[in-house]
């Protein structure tokens, strides 16, 4: 397992770059092919955005983002906390995407895509965190990760 270091962070749209950054050169240096990068690069913004935005109902607060890759399998699991209002964005139900921009509800949109890029989404409240998980497979044939 190649584990990331921990970020633990001021939640806002400032740092949110800090985060993508640190994100991408970990699934770098891990062989992550350019497809499968940007799909777990839109899941983290979508995700660390909404912390930032809503979480803290406007007032300053930490998010903290892990981040490891396992080999057998190959898997990306990205792990966002923050000590926030309980929500949990799973509940939301998905957006009818089937109807024009004009006739859907605002909201839900940013999840759904979430949930469309990643294969695995989970989320718990324990010890007073938000804490939300995203898997995404990696290929399998580059097995060991780069130096």
């Amino acid at each position: 397992m190649d584990k990331m270091q921990d970020l633990k962070l001021q939640a806002s749209d400032d740092t949110l770059y800090t985060v993508l950054d640190a994100i991408e050169a970990h699934l770098t240096r891990n062989g992550c092919p350019d497809e499968v990068k940007t799909e777990v690069l839109i899941s983290v913004e979508e995700i660390y955005v909404n912390i930032a935005h809503y979480a803290y109902e406007g007032k300053p607060g930490e998010a903290t983002v892990q981040m490891e890759v396992t080999q057998n399998p190959r898997v990306c699991r990205v792990v966002f906390q923050d000590r926030g209002v309980p929500y949990n964005p799973l509940e939301k139900e998905d957006p009818d995407v089937s109807l024009s921009a004009e006739e859907r509800e605002i909201g839900g949109l940013g999840i759904f895509m979430v949930k469309q890029c990643m294969d695995k989404v989970e989320y718990r409240y324990e010890n007073g965190y938000n804490i939300l998980a995203i898997e995404k497979h990696l290929p399998s044939e580059q097995n060991t990760p780069l130096s």
